[in-house]
């Protein structure tokens, strides 16, 4: 059976990317520096969203090996939201468009959900940091949330590495 494969690409095109077969996760992030950093990409000239309206962060997260990227590689701009931060977030410079979320040393990489072509997504399968929420919205009821980082994300993370590590 051939794997799935999610095309993505910034707002005018000019940054084209894939990501083949089923993420390690689909999940909406609502700590503190997701919220930020999604917070500070939104007000880049031109920009568009790529938080929910209630402040979270929609991700599909891959191996690293799992995405590439087709096009437009060069115009890529790396931001963190401190110099010393492990974690950037890559932005196609070209038209301001969030890519994805790169935490160093880690294997994975998160991709912003919006950026995404068609409607052939996963749905989401957990909410995480719902603590730092700050909307007066209810909470979407269509995934488990949970208050920080539960075990199944990290078992999930484990699990993905050693699917690396052995074939």
């Amino acid at each position: 059976m051939p794997l799935a494969v999610r095309r993505l690409s910034c707002m005018c095109g000019r940054v084209q990317c894939e990501a083949i077969g089923e993420p390690i996760l689909s999940g909406v992030c609502y700590c503190k520096d997701c919220q930020e950093g999604g917070r500070r990409i939104e007000a880049l000239p031109n920009a568009a969203r790529i938080r929910d309206p209630d402040g979270g962060t929609p991700y599909l997260t891959y191996h690293d090996d799992r995405v590439r990227f087709l096009s437009g590689e060069d115009l890529l701009a790396d931001y963190r939201l401190t110099p010393r931060s492990r974690t950037r977030r890559v932005v196609a410079s070209c038209c301001n468009s969030g890519m994805l979320l790169k935490f160093d040393p880690g294997f994975w990489v998160s991709t912003y959900r919006s950026r995404y072509e068609g409607d052939d997504l996963p749905p989401i399968e957990m909410r995480t940091k719902t603590q730092h929420r700050r909307s007066e919205t209810e909470l979407p009821s269509d995934a488990p949330s949970y208050r920080g980082f539960p075990l199944r994300l990290f078992t999930r993370l484990i699990a993905a590495r050693a699917a690396m590590l052995f074939g």
